[in-house]
């Protein structure tokens, strides 16, 4: 299993820590600051997903005109994590 922590970029939240099983499914994704609510239940519904799958869907989401979101910037950190 591979931990990784990853510190997002123009977000609210500050950290997003997650491992990587062999397959390079998503097991204990935490986000650290955001909103509470919103990153738990992205973190229940990426829960044994593959990562390459979870990046994909979830890359380019934008939150209040950022250009970016706590969900796109782990989908930067997945695919950093898998390439």
């Amino acid at each position: 299993m591979k931990t990784v922590t990853y510190s997002p970029k123009g977000v609210c939240s500050t950290q997003i820590r997650f491992n990587l099983d062999e397959e390079g499914c998503i097991h204990d994704l935490a986000f650290t600051g955001g909103c509470n609510g919103n990153l738990k239940a992205i973190g229940k519904l990426c829960e044994g997903k593959p990562a390459k799958e979870i990046a994909e869907l979830l890359q380019g989401n934008d939150c209040k005109g950022r250009g970016t979101s706590c969900a796109d910037q782990l989908s930067k950190a997945l695919l950093e994590a898998i390439a």
